[in-house]
């Protein structure tokens, strides 16, 4: 049997952007890169220099790319520079000459690219992680309704249009068949939860086109409880600060608690780019943060690289996940868990799928800082409720583990029809 060639393409490179999908990338192509049946791997990551969308690729280190590239149109989710998509992009392709892709993600670099390796490559298997609900919905990729921020529990022409009346019923049928279309070249799809999987069943993919499989982590043991007399009553945020990771809800519950309970808990903020928000909920967040800090109930600690990740997490007892959208599979869920660190999250989306409300964690009502400030006084005054949710932890699938399943995957290379069909109609 001969080896796999693999190529590992995502919409960024974790040098310059610290997102999960392009670490999880990242790390599949370092796992492939130890893998006795690969023969080679390579990694294909998308950069924004400033340049714009000049559609070159420049070697990073050996065996790493970065693609200037980017997005020309949103809506169809278009690439900027098509002619790089159409010669740069084939000509890198045809000379690596993969019998695999595995490709995270088609945000920043447009759907073109999946009808460029099946032209070029027809014989390779294309493999696509899918990290959110970009094809689905317009607004994000996130489900969640523009100006009220409700949960969307379906898209449909009708209800897009209402969400964004910008465009057109029409318009959304469009583009829900310009997705489809190219979604056509992919072989199979790979789902990091069964909640994601199951919306894009939903959508219209078939269900024996999607497997779940978990992002991979590094291994590592288990670190040792906090060294503490008291309760186990610190708590961490860790990651993105925006609109939808539920900051701003958490320190709504904490403000609900009264000054006697606060006294009990201490709320560690690692978190980044709120700079980058808008000045809107920068005020929130600050007008929220500073009564807390001085309180002294809440600290914050900013942002952190992934080195630090470890010795951050030692210093607390649980990990807060209040996102407020569905989220598909939070990798700060998986990275608490790696290091015995009980997770308390939203009961909605991934989040609720991969924290076990009593076995590994605690939910609370997605969206209701009632019950979230109700949550962190239950875990932050409860005797033993810790040990008994550190006992249900179970270790996620390592980096290796992951490349494994990925290349298990027995994918139809069957896209000649559709292929031909498409070319026709180019």
């Amino acid at each position: 049997m001969s080896k796999e060639r693999i190529l590992v393409l995502a919409h960024g490179h974790p040098d310059f952007n610290l997102g999960g999908g392009e670490i999880a990338a990242y790390n599949l192509f370092k796992a492939f890169k130890k893998d006795s049946n690969v023969e080679k791997a390579w990694f294909i990551g998308r950069v924004d220099r400033g340049n714009g969308p000049t559609g070159s690729f420049s070697l990073r280190r050996e065996d790493e790319y970065l693609w200037e590239q980017s997005l020309g149109n949103s809506f169809l989710i278009k690439a900027a520079n098509a002619h790089a998509v159409w010669h740069n992009f084939r000509a890198m392709i045809a000379a690596l000459k993969p019998t695999k892709i595995f490709a995270h993600h088609y945000f920043h670099l447009g759907l073109e690219y999946f009808r460029i390796i099946k032209q070029e490559l027809p014989d390779a298997q294309l493999i696509v992680t899918l990290h959110e609900y970009m094809a689905i919905c317009h607004q994000q990729g996130q489900m969640v309704k523009a100006g009220s921020k409700k949960l969307c529990y379906e898209s449909s022409l009708d209800d897009c249009h209402r969400c964004i009346p910008a465009f057109s019923r029409e318009q959304f049928w469009l583009r829900e068949m310009f997705i489809k279309e190219h979604f056509e070249f992919v072989d199979h799809f790979v789902s990091p939860s069964e909640f994601l999987r199951q919306r894009y069943i939903a959508w219209g993919i078939a269900p024996e086109k999607i497997t779940v499989i978990e992002n991979g982590q590094e291994e590592a043991e288990p670190l040792p409880a906090r060294a503490t007399t008291s309760l186990r009553n610190r708590f961490g945020f860790f990651g993105q600060i925006n609109e939808f990771k539920g900051a701003d809800l958490l320190l709504e519950a904490i403000t609900r608690l009264t000054p006697k309970q606060r006294k009990k808990i201490v709320v560690e903020f690692h978190g980044a780019n709120l700079e980058h928000q808008s000045q809107e909920f920068q005020n929130k967040i600050n007008h929220l943060m500073q009564p807390l800090i001085a309180e002294g109930c809440v600290r914050w600690a900013g942002p952190y690289q992934a080195s630090q990740l470890k010795s951050r997490l030692s210093k607390v007892d649980w990990v807060l996940v209040p996102s407020i959208w569905w989220e598909n599979s939070p990798m700060v869920i998986q990275e608490a868990f790696i290091y015995g660190r009980p997770v308390i999250c939203a009961n909605i989306g991934g989040m609720a799928e991969k924290v076990t409300h009593g076995i590994n964690g605690l939910h609370f009502e997605a969206r209701n800082s009632i019950d979230l400030a109700d949550t962190l006084l239950e875990a932050a005054t409860t005797e033993g409720l810790w040990e008994i949710l550190q006992e249900g932890i179970v270790s996620p699938i390592s980096y290796t583990q992951c490349a494994r399943e990925h290349l298990a995957i027995v994918a139809n290379t069957n896209n000649s029809t559709a292929l031909e069909q498409q070319s026709v109609s180019a």
